[in-house]
């Protein structure tokens, strides 16, 4: 099963009850346009104050049909009108399209305790019998992410770049806006680089306050205070900017981005960190921490050669963890030799997630009007890409076309690493 079922008991005696519902996306699909009514009604409720809430028509079977191609939000509501036992098989069909870690309300008709018991069994959040009121709902939703010592909500992704230039935060920054316009999931971006960070440039913004006011706060950082310290660069989108100023320096504890990101998970379903191309005791423990580690790098020998140390520290960082992706960057250079892609990724033993071509007309202008790459040129290849990776940091299998490019020869070049 696929359902993500944390329900929690004692909602009334803990603090869950009054608590803001953190930053998910849920969809509903309904039979009848009273239960789709009072749906949107439990939106006016203020612990639902920053939820992202769809309605459709349909039913469960419009559930499934939407999930064969598309990626599921963090919680689906479902009206189901049949019998006890057709619900069960449209709950089963509905598992299997949805992604790992979504949540499912089931609103039925049927008041039946066996059917409430095996659809608990197969990971159902919750079945709720009609009629009831918006409170109920509102109640359900509290009790399943704001629940105290619940685990986050969120993933935490962190770009790195091979090497400085690699265009790990032009590849970061267009990430998350796909995930924010293409899956219209929430999205936030950190820029961990306070020094020399360019999200507020790439996104056209300039806010007073920022990571940095956070990072400087962090014994006293909370929810409210990350909330009033975001900028929004889109709808789904949010900004935790770098100062960008050399007034101090920026030095940090290993731990120091800790309480941050477990903060930013709270409150997002995507967590973008966009870390800068140093090794420091903090981005070593940070990449340790995250989610999914993706490395940014340029086909050529010194990037081949500092992605695999990266790859090699983080398995032994990460042993139980996932390993980390790859992405190729500015493949096709006019007369620079260039490792395949495919033989770059073998070499370093690193799974390949995508490969973006060199094009320094369209990314420059981009850079430089503080605009995405859809933003300025819509049927670009690059951006079939940045959704790939969208698609697959939400938890979709996306297939990766192999590199035509010509290959330079990878014994050669291993040989000539070994040596350095």
């Amino acid at each position: 099963m696929n359902f993500n079922n944390q329900s929690n008991n004692g909602l009334n005696e803990g603090g869950s009850g009054t608590r803001i519902v953190p930053r998910i996306t849920i969809q509903a699909f309904c039979d009848h346009s009273q239960t789709a009514e009072l749906i949107e009604n439990s939106i006016q409720d203020r612990r639902m104050s920053r939820v992202a809430l769809t309605t459709h028509n349909g039913g469960i079977e419009a559930a499934i049909g939407t999930y064969k191609d598309g990626p599921s939000p963090n919680l689906i509501i479902v009206e189901a009108s049949q019998n006890s036992d057709e619900i069960i098989s449209l709950v089963l069909r509905l598992a299997e399209v949805c992604d790992s870690g979504t949540n499912l309300i089931v609103l039925g008709h049927v008041n039946d305790v066996v059917l409430y018991r095996e659809l608990k069994n197969l990971g159902v959040s919750e079945y709720l019998v009609l009629p009831i009121n918006s409170k109920s709902i509102v109640d359900v939703v509290a009790e399943l992410f704001v629940a105290e010592g619940g685990a986050p909500i969120g993933r935490s992704i962190a770009f790195i770049g091979a090497k400085g230039g690699a265009g790990s935060s032009s590849v970061a920054h267009n990430v998350a806006w796909s995930v924010a316009h293409d899956i219209k999931q929430d999205a936030l971006i950190l820029d961990m680089d306070l020094g020399f960070g360019t999200c507020g440039l790439d996104f056209n913004q300039d806010p007073p306050k920022g990571l940095g006011d956070a990072v400087f706060a962090s014994d006293s950082v909370d929810s409210m205070m990350l909330d009033r310290l975001m900028s929004k660069a889109a709808n789904h989108l949010n900004l935790l900017t770098a100062p960008a100023r050399l007034d101090r320096t920026y030095d940090f504890g290993e731990r120091d981005f800790e309480q941050i990101i477990e903060l930013s998970q709270q409150t997002v379903p995507i967590v973008i960190l966009d870390i800068p191309h140093i090794w420091t005791n903090w981005v070593k423990y940070t990449l340790g921490m995250v989610d999914e580690v993706i490395i940014v790098a340029e086909p050529d020998l010194a990037n081949l050669r500092n992605a695999k140390n990266l790859v090699d520290s983080l398995k032994l960082l990460r042993p139980e963890e996932s390993s980390p992706k790859l992405i190729i960057n500015q493949v096709g250079m006019a007369k620079r030799p260039e490792i395949a892609s495919k033989e770059f990724s073998a070499s370093i033993g690193c799974e390949l997630f995508g490969e973006i071509s060199f094009d320094a007309s369209t990314f420059g202008a981009a850079s430089n009007n503080g605009q995405m790459i859809v933003e300025i040129a819509p049927n670009h290849k690059s951006n079939e890409v940045f959704k790939n990776i969208a698609l697959s940091i939400m938890g979709r299998h996306v297939e990766v076309n192999e590199s035509k490019t010509k290959s330079l020869n990878i014994p050669s070049l291993m040989k000539l690493l070994k040596r350095a």
